[in-house]
């Protein structure tokens, strides 16, 4: 993987060229790692390759090197997607200006880790219903899962993932497919799984991740006893007409969940 540049990388580089510095410790895969640069007045060097500076460097966006120039991480194919950098280093991702994970008080790494922790990982085979970036599949791995069976519908999603450092590459223990869940899920066995992550879009987006149906499937692929955490977040009851985490909960207690709140979410037993 080539060099990341954010907005404060390269304004690291501009400062440490003006104070006439030759070299520069700094980081350029988002805070994974640390590494020297060598500066000269209209390029930067880094693993022997020289790099141009930007005329442009934008505070919301992150820029990978595409062979030739440095251009955001960003697709739009119908909906404009977006790596967008955080102050902790593990990035989060924007569909049209919407964040997917939050990012307002703690890493959406940090954040993946606390939820992953609540279905308790080790020796388990987990279902990741919606992948993302990756950060519920990394946890699973680095807390010991047998397995994690993940699926992310979104090809540019799945592109967004390849540059990031922070997602896990699949193979191993963990299987990455192409498809939608709602698809895919009834094809899995009954009671394959020992715990599942839904951490879907917004309700307003994926409404049928929130049908009756579909936490029917749900209840079919998991084992008794099996931990479920599924992602609600807080949307405001005023002004969305709705008590969207109230209503997840009904509707997984009727498909024999036993359900409460967790934080922004809803963590359930079958």
């Amino acid at each position: 993987m080539g060099p990341l540049l954010t907005s404060r990388v390269h304004d690291a580089l501009l400062a440490a060229r003006q104070a006439g510095s030759a070299v520069l410790e700094c980081s350029l895969d988002l805070q994974r790692s640390t590494t020297t640069v060598e500066l000269d007045a209209s390029t930067w060097t880094w693993q022997g390759q020289r790099y141009p500076y930007l005329d442009v460097c934008k505070e919301r966006t992150i820029y990978h090197w595409s062979g030739d120039a440095f251009r955001p991480v960003a697709r739009f194919t119908g909906s404009l997607l977006k790596l967008v950098p955080t102050e902790w280093g593990p990035p989060t991702f924007e569909i049209d200006g919407i964040k997917m994970l939050p990012t307002a008080k703690v890493s959406p790494y940090a954040d993946a880790q606390r939820k992953v922790g609540l279905i308790q990982p080790r020796g388990k085979q987990i279902l990741d219903t919606c992948g993302g970036l990756g950060y519920f599949a990394a946890w699973c791995l680095q807390g010991g899962a047998a397995q994690v069976l993940s699926f992310e519908k979104n090809p540019d999603v799945l592109w967004l993932r390849g540059l990031n450092p922070w997602s896990p590459a699949p193979g191993g223990r963990l299987t990455l497919t192409l498809g939608d869940i709602v698809a895919k899920i009834t094809t899995l066995p009954d009671r394959s799984c020992d715990a599942i992550l839904h951490d879907p879009p917004r309700f307003g987006i994926a409404g049928e991740l929130y049908s009756q149906a579909f936490y029917a499937q749900l209840a079919r692929v998991i084992r008794r006893k099996g931990r479920l955490f599924h992602y609600t977040g807080n949307p405001n009851k005023l002004t969305s007409g709705r008590d969207v985490p109230a209503e997840v909960m009904q509707r997984l207690r009727q498909a024999g969940f036993v359900a409460e709140p967790s934080g922004d979410g809803i963590l359930a037993t079958r």
